[in-house]
């Protein structure tokens, strides 16, 4: 299964909110992301049925390793290309809200061109 744009930030959501909280429920990726909890229980049930996310005994969400891998590379590219815009003149909060729309749509060789240009101004 193809994850799609909202699957991808989902599971980044999931890791940001482990980062911070140290666990993720299904209340807050809605509160999060803004979405209503029926759509988020929709969302995770397609993520559970593909593997990419499991609920723990207290009823928190897990990322599986192939969950996890997605949501880090995802969080990566955002982290990346946030810095690149700031670094370039865009102020933060722009910055945040382009790098994430960008992060699900840049290839793989371009953003290994920005980190090499960000390492050149270093």
């Amino acid at each position: 299964m193809k994850l799609k744009e909202s699957g991808e930030n989902y599971l980044e959501t999931i890791l940001i909110l482990e980062k911070r909280n140290g666990i993720a429920r299904s209340v807050d990726v809605a509160n999060e992301l803004g979405f209503s909890k029926p759509s988020v229980s929709r969302a995770m049930a397609v993520l559970k049925k593909a593997g990419y996310v499991t609920v723990g005994q207290i009823h928190q969400l897990l990322l599986t390793e192939k969950g996890k891998k997605v949501a880090q590379n995802i969080y990566h590219r955002h982290c990346v290309l946030k810095e690149f815009l700031m670094q370039i003149g865009v102020d933060e909060e722009t910055a945040a809200k382009d790098a994430c729309r960008m992060e699900h749509v840049i290839s793989e060789k371009t953003l290994e061109c920005i980190l090499k240009h960000m390492e050149k101004e270093e």
